[in-house]
């Protein structure tokens, strides 16, 4: 067997070359979420010829990576995560050749479908962080995970800015100018799908799972900090056990408590992210225009424009630049108190943008601290995820939490209207403090428990 052959020097050099790979993969496909989110908007209204479906290409994306969660996790639990990671980077290579058909046929449902397609490419973007700690060591399972969620900072910034350089390609080939970031788009795909398909050989998972299948029948885990002991936290022998569902998943969640704590840290910092963040932009526009700029038919001026994108940029590099350091911090500082320092940076990002709401300095001060937040809960709650759970049980387990990480900000997205209505800025920005405070709960419960000795995993 492969696993047992392989020395301790030799799972390390295909662990970096693993976190190389999916970084590269992550920056290459990333680029076409990125160009999508751009001007997906502007094509609905264009092709489906009202503003109604303005959000219609976000909303598709948002539930197709949340649909494609758990069969895409399925998938690399059957079959390893090479196989997984290029299955859904195919569905977006034929989203974004949905989309480039769509522009050139007119044809909005083709639009659509595109949206959906490369939503399933989200969805193992996503998964592609628990790939990279397969093969990690305990002391370097944040850092090597956050290595791969930072390199997602690439393609979203190059996405957008993909758009005047893609109208040339379009124009080249003949196609009309707006489908040429699409062309771009498909093109990075493609190296992405190549570069895992061809390099990420031996797979992570199955290695993985060899090496554990090798070792003796049930051992402790390494204590790592902000886990479990290692006499209490015990991980049964892989039944290597193939195929995955929702109530498999659920199961081995509840089963674990620290499994449980990670998944409510990862979603309930996702929501409260996605329901402020979607948001800002009108609360920006009502603050800077007045009462009258949310009436219908009304356009943000300029000035408006360029506050709102200036604020969201700053929230997206909070979410991705210091990645890294939210990694170290996990592996250094442990993964129960990173989340309780995420949940710190939440409910401090909401005061700050709640109570602040009458300056758009204090909004995107805010915006900024609500990223860094989601970056240390996502981080370290992930982290957490990848070893709470038995070997059988972890890649379902995952697939999971990133279906539930959807809907929670599929949801948070649809609620944040409502409640912004009802309650205001203030009102919603205080809904989501709640949630953080819930989850710093549970962790803080969770450290004592350790240090006085009484945790039950």
């Amino acid at each position: 067997m492969a696993g047992t052959l392989m020395t301790e020097s030799g799972v390390r050099r295909v662990q970096r070359r693993t976190v190389v790979l999916l970084s590269a993969a992550q920056v290459f496909g990333g680029i076409g979420t990125g160009a999508t989110v751009s001007i997906g908007s502007i094509l609905a209204v264009e092709l489906s010829g009202s503003s109604a479906w303005a959000g219609a290409v976000a909303t598709v994306m948002t539930l197709g990576a949340a649909l494609a969660a758990l069969p895409l996790a399925s998938l690399a639990d059957r079959r390893g995560r090479r196989i997984g990671q290029v299955a859904g980077l195919l569905a977006a290579l034929l989203g974004t050749l949905l989309m480039v058909l769509s522009i050139v046929w007119g044809v909005f449902f083709l639009l659509v479908l595109g949206a959906a397609g490369i939503g399933v490419g989200t969805a193992a973007s996503l998964q592609a962080r628990f790939a990279a700690v397969d093969l990690a060591d305990a002391e370097h399972r944040g850092r090597s995970l956050s290595a791969v969620v930072w390199a997602v900072t690439v393609g979203a910034v190059a996405g957008p800015n993909l758009i005047q350089p893609g109208t040339v390609v379009g124009e080249a080939l003949g196609l009309p100018p707006v489908a040429g970031p699409f062309v771009i788009s498909g093109a990075g795909l493609l190296v992405a799908t190549v570069l895992l398909f061809a390099g990420l050989r031996p797979d992570p998972l199955l290695l993985a799972r060899s090496l554990a299948a090798a070792a003796a029948p049930a051992q402790a885990v390494t204590p790592v900090p902000g886990s479990a002991p290692a006499e209490a936290l015990r991980v049964p022998p892989p039944s290597i056990r193939p195929g995955g569902s929702l109530a498999r998943g659920m199961r081995a969640i509840r089963n674990s408590r620290m499994a449980l704590l990670a998944v409510s840290a990862v979603v309930g910092a996702h929501a409260v992210m996605v329901g402020v963040m979607s948001m800002t932009p009108l609360h920006l526009q009502h603050l800077v225009e007045g009462p009258a700029a949310s009436h219908a038919g009304h356009t943000a001026s300029g000035d408006v424009l360029v506050i709102i994108g200036f604020t969201i940029s700053l929230h997206i590099a909070g979410m991705f630049a210091l990645s890294p350091v939210m990694g170290w911090l996990t592996d250094k500082a442990g993964r129960t108190e990173t989340i309780m320092i995420g949940c710190g940076l939440l409910i401090t990002a909401v005061a700050v943008a709640g109570f602040g709401q009458g300056s758009t300095v204090a909004v995107a001060v805010g915006l900024v601290l609500l990223g860094l937040g989601w970056s240390a809960s996502t981080i370290s709650g992930s982290t957490l995820l990848a070893e709470s759970v038995g070997q059988d049980s972890r890649v379902v387990v995952q697939g999971v939490s990133d279906m539930l990480m959807g809907i929670a900000g599929a949801v948070g997205g649809a609620m944040s209207g409502l409640v912004l209505s009802q309650a205001g800025y203030l009102g919603l920005n205080m809904a989501g403090a709640l949630v953080g405070v819930a989850v710093l709960a549970a962790a803080a419960v969770t450290v004592m428990a350790r240090r006085r000795g009484t945790l039950v995993p």
